[in-house]
């Protein structure tokens, strides 16, 4: 099965489980493209689909419940309760049970694939050295969040010069056009509730982000609260792209978003509710992911790229039981694995991108 035939074959899938738009689709499809790195976010479907025959030796490990759709435009910010900077991973649509290689592994091909692009100046080598670092220092000694306040300075700085000037982010939620989709009315009500005062007025607006749920419904609530707005969102999910790698129907199968974030080492943001098929969330300056572009031209890559591979152990921290199985499968693994299994899912990653731009 080609790319294109896999597209296909995910798309019909998964809309057998939700409505599709068939506009956000085509913008999807146009995105992936543009760039080696623009269709490795968009096509984690086809990831899964190839990921045992490619990956070879590091596809088989230890299982646990991992990220899945794991890549260097997977982290962001929030604030907790305390109103304070975090920085994680913030995007688990794609949550399933999978060996824990898999989030390491394409986390690594993201970087590489970034390289090719020129949008990170640090060799691959380095690159997939930092993250596995990170990932065995954070396993020996616990985890534990990025809370940018007192503590990671620097990595505060990262995350400040990429957030969004708070007009011009109002502004652009301001000119979207009015939603036509209608939320179920409970959806809704619990979409309200993450409001400031539940009753208040809001428009609802059509919205299109990220790359591998467009053409998933989002709706915006945006409003004013006290003179100035606020944001609510709800997008509807999906289950994860490994159910269908699987040959299992969509239809009865459930989202695991939620079940990872109540065990992972985290420091939650108190605005992401899954619910019923359905993610809700703040929008916000200060509430997103961090995109490549944005990234101030002075950073340390290699420290960032560790900062990476130590969340991803936050994570996997939430399974409790795979963790003596994955420092026993780790401490026998050859140094280069990780590199060696990055370079040969880059290589087909890019074989599948010239395929689709040739459509």
């Amino acid at each position: 099965m080609n790319i294109h035939k896999a597209t296909a074959s995910y798309e019909k899938w998964a809309a057998s489980c939700i409505p599709l738009d068939r506009r956000g689709l085509s913008y999807k499809h146009t995105q992936m493209t543009l760039g080696l790195f623009p269709f490795l976010r968009a096509t984690f479907y086809r990831w899964v689909q190839i990921w045992r025959e490619v990956a070879g030796e590091a596809a088989k490990a230890p299982a646990l419940l991992a990220v899945g759709d794991l890549h260097l435009e997977n982290f962001g910010t929030w604030r907790d309760t305390e109103g304070r900077l975090i920085w994680g991973i913030n995007d688990f649509d794609e949550v399933y049970t999978m060996p824990y290689t898999m989030d390491l592994v394409r986390l690594a091909t993201s970087a590489y694939a970034a390289a090719v692009e020129q949008h990170l100046d640090i060799r691959p080598r380095e690159a997939s050295d930092a993250i596995l670092e990170g990932y065995r220092d954070a396993l020996k000694d616990g985890g534990s969040p990025f809370v940018l306040a007192e503590n990671h300075r620097w990595l505060r700085k990262i995350a400040l010069n990429r957030l969004r000037d708070a007009t011009v982010f109002w502004q652009k939620l301001e000119r979207l056009s009015k939603s036509q989709a209608r939320l179920p009315g409970h959806v809704e009500a619990e979409l309200r509730k993450l409001l400031p005062d539940r009753s208040m007025p809001c428009e609802k607006k059509r919205r299109m982000s990220g790359l591998g749920s467009l053409g998933h419904a989002r709706v915006v609530l945006l409003g004013k609260w006290h003179g100035c707005y606020v944001a609510r969102e709800a997008k509807e999910l999906t289950p994860s792209a490994c159910v269908w790698a699987r040959g299992i129907p969509a239809k009865d199968q459930r989202t695991r978003y939620g079940r990872i974030l109540d065990r992972a080492v985290r420091v939650p943001d108190p605005f992401v509710h899954p619910y019923d098929g359905w993610l809700l969330r703040r929008l916000a300056p200060d509430c997103s992911r961090i995109e490549l572009a944005s990234l101030p031209a002075s950073r340390d890559e290699e420290r960032l790229l560790y900062s990476m591979g130590w969340e991803t152990a936050n994570i996997h921290f939430g399974t409790p039981r795979a963790i003596s199985a994955i420092k026993r499968d780790l401490a026998k693994r050859p140094g280069n694995w990780l590199h060696k299994a990055a370079k040969a899912m880059l290589h087909a990653t890019e074989r599948d991108w010239r395929t689709w731009k040739r459509k």
